[in-house]
């Protein structure tokens, strides 16, 4: 069962949901949910469940907006404020391992957006939102050039478009999947497990 507790930000509380894996960890993997979901996303739960099983901490953080109640999302900058809040506390709580952020959809963008700040080593993109759907001119690729390993996971059906890969971005094209991927999570989950294998980030 993870461990639940909440952790105040300067955005009011934020929750956050942590499992332990059995052995000693390899990484610290921090997870964030889309605009208007939560952390049981089908694509989170079944990354969550290998990657305990590869000896990675996992931990999954609501954001304060959530917690609250609120469905629409909070400001970018809101957002990114109580992120980084939480992960210094995490970091805290999880010394000398590997620390590794990402989420799907919005969590994703706010992961990159903050990696570099919060000493992330890499990021795990879910279901990155290249630009609103029917808007590619409104591109968010830039949020990408973090210039640490990074991971994008997108099916080729996501109305949001997705990124090119380039540099240290890879970017896995998942056939038949939507925004949600919903369609076969363990199959996300294992890509990003090999992906996090390759760098001994995971066993």
């Amino acid at each position: 069962m993870p461990h639940a507790d909440e952790i105040d930000t300067p955005r009011g509380p934020a929750r956050v949901d942590t499992d332990l894996p059995a052995g000693p960890p390899l990484s610290l993997l921090v997870l964030g949910h889309g605009a208007g979901g939560d952390v049981d996303a089908p694509d989170l739960l079944a990354l969550r469940d290998a990657a305990l099983g590869a000896r990675v901490v996992v931990a999954r953080v609501t954001q304060p907006y959530r917690v609250a109640g609120r469905r629409a999302p909070a400001p970018a900058g809101h957002l990114d404020e109580a992120w980084t809040a939480v992960l210094a506390v995490l970091r805290a709580r999880h010394p000398g391992v590997p620390l590794l952020v990402g989420g799907r959809s919005s969590g994703a963008r706010v992961a990159c957006r903050t990696a570099t700040e919060v000493g992330a080593v890499g990021v795990v993109a879910l279901a990155f939102p290249l630009h609103p759907p029917g808007r590619p001119e409104r591109s968010r690729a830039g949020e990408l050039s973090t210039g640490l390993p990074t991971l994008v996971v997108n099916g080729d059906r996501d109305p949001f478009g997705v990124p090119t890969p380039g540099g240290p971005v890879a970017v896995l094209v998942r056939p038949g999947e939507r925004h949600d991927l919903r369609r076969d999570p363990a199959g996300v989950a294992g890509a990003v497990l090999g992906w996090l294998r390759g760098r001994s980030w995971a066993c």
